[in-house]
């Protein structure tokens, strides 16, 4: 969770907090996320619910900077692209990038790497084959731990070697195009938390020292 405390005013009037916090989006690094080197790598993250001061956030996409994207694309190689749109298991569709550059066979005299235009149908056909597979096959929590080591573009590289041989093989953009209905439960899970104890009424009530925002009352 994300505290929620920040840039929020709290519940005034008919305003309720919480609900100005959902649905936001947060961009993050995956070096901030993870406390490592992999700075280039950018997911987003919706807050889809607030409990106390803590947002719960999802999936929502993932991109490469810039910078990143303009380092790779070099002369005398040929860059491959390709796209899919395929749906996990657990119902959300998405769309799913791939990028790859040909490169020079071992003991290569010539300066060029050019792929001819079959061979470059024929690795777009297997990027687009592997990427619905190891995608279709999962739900969204495994798909983003392919995507945080980039797992998918080391298989596409490997399995393209026959056709010719590649590098810097990235899954460089995923798009979430629809999402199943909203399952408090199962956001739980993502987190690893059973969720906040609940009262009668179905409110969550605080557990040992958790802060929990007052109801708004209508009348004093």
């Amino acid at each position: 969770g994300i505290n929620a405390e920040y840039g929020v005013t709290r519940t005034t009037g008919t305003k309720i907090a919480a609900d100005a916090l959902k649905g936001r989006v947060y961009e993050c690094a995956l070096a901030d996320l993870n406390n490592d080197e992999n700075a280039f790598r950018k997911f987003k993250l919706i807050c889809e619910d607030v409990q106390g001061k803590y947002c719960y956030t999802n999936f929502h996409g993932m991109d490469m900077t810039r910078d990143k994207l303009c380092s790779l694309v070099r002369k005398w190689q040929t860059l491959i692209e390709a796209t899919v749109d395929v749906k996990t298991t657990d119902g959300y569709l998405l769309r799913v990038f791939c990028m790859g550059f040909t490169k020079k066979l071992p003991k290569q005299i010539k300066k060029t790497a050019y792929a001819q235009a079959s061979q470059v149908r024929a690795i777009r056909k297997k990027m687009v084959d592997i990427m619905a597979k190891q995608v279709g096959s999962e739900d969204l929590k495994a798909v983003v731990l392919k995507l945080i080591p980039d797992s998918i573009g080391k298989d596409i590289e490997k399995e393209c070697l026959d056709i010719y041989p590649l590098h810097d093989v990235h899954i460089r953009k995923v798009k979430v195009l629809k999402k199943p209905k909203f399952d408090l439960g199962r956001l739980m899970d993502l987190h690893g938390e059973i969720g906040g104890a609940t009262d009668e009424n179905g409110e969550i009530v605080a557990t040992s020292n958790d802060f929990i925002e007052p109801q708004v009352q209508e009348s004093v």
